[in-house]
């Protein structure tokens, strides 16, 4: 099959979901190419975006220049070498009657000029909804041929709990619908979505690239290591973490522990402001975006994984954190209860309770020899219904039925 992927930046170390679809897919001999509103950090990369040469089947997104006049002239040098290969298309982009101010202003005709080389693809697979609906304007307009399918995450479904009329259009023309939790699909039924074109289907990993943490047994660390791997965004709930560790070092002040957050985003120096604020400088390292084979090295040196989130989906973090065999402090949010066995591989707490964080924080702090036990279960967890191989089969099959059926 040719498969065309749209995305929001390609690459980018936060998203290695999808990056286990591309990979995935080319393995079981697909034809892939890549579409990207932003190029990410190329300094900071997952090895496996070389060893695909994933860069060299990615097109990205041109940007609109700001004066008009230099918008105008390169709009019509565009046109000028493009027109011959989709005059269509082109003309389509233009059709202000139809389009309004997008066509008036040539942002549509700078949206579409990624696509103007393209072939038909069979499948054309969109990641969050946004981008689901970016799918059928090109489709409407000719520039991409193929069935559409949309996979929802987690912001776009925020989105739709905002305004459920966003994807009207997207449910009554695309052709599927992959939901990676039941939150997330019964939120898609809520908005109106056709239930004969929802399919659950989650994210997931490679649990054999996440060696197992413990042996038999667990001795009580000298100093408790706790990580976190998230985006410093507001909806991580990072600020009831930081706030959690300070609150259990208040009530045990002779505990000696490390709390390590991996990641990077808008909130940097807000939450180093909160961890300067409680004297917590010895206690909190910020360790910034590490890539993939990093983020392993820290996990197999972390005793327990938090996460105290106000908002998700189904996060990844948590079943890399699994799979390695940590045991789990989570927020009780979205979609988190699917992934965690609350008791067995973690504990699920009221999102944005400090002292449920910090009492649950404390108990296994103070029950190292549970922590195999628990990572045992995660890892069997993981392996039954998020082990990346079985998933990309299975996307595999949703893919040829829908061409079966056109």
């Amino acid at each position: 099959m040719r498969i065309a992927f749209i995305l929001n930046i390609f690459p980018t170390l936060s998203e290695t979901f999808i990056l286990n679809q591309i990979t995935g897919l080319m393995n079981r001999g697909h034809d892939v190419e890549i579409f990207a509103d932003i190029r990410g950090d190329i300094q900071k990369i997952h090895p496996a975006v070389l060893e695909y040469r994933l860069l060299q089947r990615t097109h990205y997104k041109v940007a609109v220049p700001r004066n008009l006049f230099k918008r105008l002239w390169k709009a019509t040098w565009f046109i000028i070498v493009n027109i011959h290969k989709k005059p269509l298309v082109i003309l389509r982009c233009l059709n202000v009657l139809k389009y309004g101010r997008q066509a008036a202003s040539l942002r549509l005709l700078y949206e579409v000029l990624p696509y103007v080389n393209c072939k038909k693809f069979d499948i054309i697979q969109c990641h969050f909804g946004p981008n689901g609906i970016l799918g059928i304007k090109l489709r409407e307009i000719g520039a991409l041929r193929g069935k559409l399918v949309t996979m929802f995450h987690g912001y776009d479904i925020r989105l739709g709990l905002k305004s459920e009329a966003i994807y009207k259009k997207l449910f009554k023309q695309g052709d599927c619908f992959l939901a990676i939790s039941n939150y997330n699909y019964s939120n898609l039924m809520h908005f109106g979505a056709d239930p004969q074109k929802v399919i659950r289907h989650p994210v997931g990993i490679d649990i054999n690239s996440y060696p197992f943490r413990w042996q038999n047994s667990c001795l009580k660390p000298e100093t408790t290591i706790i990580i976190t791997v998230a985006r410093l965004v507001e909806e991580k709930g990072l600020k009831y973490g930081i706030h959690a560790i300070h609150r259990l070092l208040m009530r045990n002040p002779k505990l000696k522990l490390k709390y390590n957050i991996i990641g990077d985003g808008e909130l940097k120096e807000q939450l180093q402001r909160q961890v300067n604020e409680f004297a917590l400088d010895n206690s909190v390292n910020f360790l910034g975006a590490l890539d993939q084979e990093e983020i392993k090295k820290q996990l197999q040196k972390a005793h327990i994984f938090l996460l105290p989130s106000v908002a998700e989906a189904l996060p990844v973090s948590l079943m890399e954190a699994q799979a390695t065999g940590l045991p789990i402090v989570a927020s009780h949010v979205g979609s988190v209860h699917e992934s965690i066995l609350n008791g067995k591989s973690g504990f699920l707490v009221p999102e944005r309770d400090i002292d449920a964080f910090a009492e649950k924080l404390q108990y296994l702090i103070e029950n190292p020899k549970i922590w195999p036990q628990m990572g045992q279960a995660g890892r069997a967890h993981m392996q039954a219904n998020y082990y990346i191989n079985k998933l990309n089969d299975r996307l595999d099959e949703i893919y040829e039925k829908l061409l079966d059926n056109s």
